[in-house]
């Protein structure tokens, strides 16, 4: 898996001091490996759009009204 750079702040101060402490080494410029294996997350791209695409449009309606339900209910 590539390594990828650490996310840089939009605040001009704290960019600044980023990247100081990287020229210095206090910081390390790459982010950890997250363990993840490239072809399983492949994978689990495809599901969400596998499944849409074997429902009906009444089992897609009656899944939309729940999350609907769901979200605007009262506490």
């Amino acid at each position: 898996m590539t390594d990828k750079r650490i996310k840089r702040p939009r605040d001009p101060s704290q960019l600044a001091k980023l990247i100081m402490d990287i020229a210095t080494g206090e910081v390390e410029d790459k982010t950890p490996d997250d363990g993840k294996d490239p072809a399983a997350v492949a994978l689990g791209k495809k599901g969400g759009a596998a499944r849409a695409k074997s429902l009906t449009p009444d089992e897609r309606k009656a899944i939309a009204k729940k999350a609907a339900k769901e979200r605007w209910k009262e506490d």
